[in-house]
């Protein structure tokens, strides 16, 4: 092969390995993109909704553990986050957080009440009239250590810690953060949600 020739294809090379590199370190450390594939959060994020999720917030997960290091703060009630869904861990989840270590929770006739005061939630949906026991009524129960308790904001249709129980810290994945993209469909963008923050 020509010198020349090889000098290049190896800085073309040097520079793919770089690149994969960073990308890398990029979505393990920083930041990740997913995708919405459900209503369990409607209206706060739609089918079709592409979001980044902050990686780096709650602490860094070291690769193949679940040890995490360095963290800025803690997650707190409110905060939207992605999660590896407990009873299949190859599943990522996205819900809202309403109680946090040492908070008890309870919903009474799908109002829900944390530490013994109803939550203003503007973000949820209903839509079913009727009642339903576990669905709509549960608790009071403790939140454990190291444990979160989090609802999807369209509650008649999130299968969340209501049925399936906590979520452990260290299987937190990140805070959403920022649509990037949205539609329903190739014909269908909705402009009007992309660069919106998650909150």
């Amino acid at each position: 092969m020509n010198p020349r020739w090889q000098k290049l294809l190896l800085e073309y090379l040097e520079a793919l390995a770089v690149a994969l590199v960073l990308a890398f370190v990029i979505r393990t450390f920083v930041v990740q993109a997913f995708k919405i594939p459900s209503g369990s959060m409607l209206d706060t994020l739609l089918i079709g909704d592409h979001l980044l999720v902050n990686k780096f917030l709650y602490g860094t997960h070291i690769p193949f553990t679940d040890k995490v290091v360095l963290p800025l703060e803690e997650p707190k009630a409110g905060d939207v986050i992605v999660f590896e869904f407990p009873e299949d861990t190859s599943k990522d989840f996205i819900k809202r957080i309403i109680g946090v270590p040492g908070d008890v929770v309870e919903m009474k006739d799908k109002a829900v009440f944390r530490n013994g005061e109803k939550l203003t939630e503007p973000y949820i949906k209903h839509t079913d009239p009727g009642i339903q026991s576990r669905r709509d009524n549960f608790g009071p129960i403790t939140v454990p250590e190291g444990k979160y308790f989090v609802m999807g904001d369209n509650r008649d249709e999130s299968y969340d810690s209501r049925f399936w129980g906590f979520v452990d810290k260290e299987k937190i994945r990140g805070k959403a953060w920022i649509i990037y993209w949205s539609w329903d469909g190739p014909a269908d963008i909705r402009w009007n949600r992309i660069g919106r923050m998650v909150n």
